[in-house]
């Protein structure tokens, strides 16, 4: 639903860019724009299901496919990527990917300050 796919649902670090792709919506800026990176969640269930979310309370968005956790990403300088046009620009982006740690030791090896889960 939504086109989002495996093949159309993914986030890559490489060439000096952060990409994420969930169906229609994608995300694209520098690395170096990437404050900071954080394991997240679990989360409930009613905010995973469906399209691309925007949060009314900050504007971030997010790419879930799990509840189960994932990966907050906060940006120096707010980026389009819920609508066509660019004008509504989001500060943060939560993301679910197979491998959380894996994102995390990525966005370290590029510069990035990257946390694991918060213990609790």
């Amino acid at each position: 639903m939504f086109g989002v796919v495996p093949s159309r649902a993914w986030v890559d670090v490489r060439d000096g860019e952060l990409r994420a792709r969930f169906g229609p919506w994608r995300i694209t800026t520098p690395v170096s724009n990437v404050a900071s990176a954080e394991r997240t969640g679990p989360y409930s269930w009613w905010k995973v299901i469906g399209p691309a979310r925007m949060s009314m309370a900050d504007r971030g968005l997010t790419f879930a496919t799990t509840a189960a956790g994932g990966v907050c990403l906060r940006f120096h300088e707010p980026v389009p990527g819920v609508e066509p046009t660019g004008r509504i620009r989001h500060p943060g982006l939560t993301v679910t990917v197979a491998d959380p740690d894996r994102l995390l030791d990525e966005l370290r090896t590029a510069g990035v300050t990257a946390r694991p889960a918060a213990a609790g």
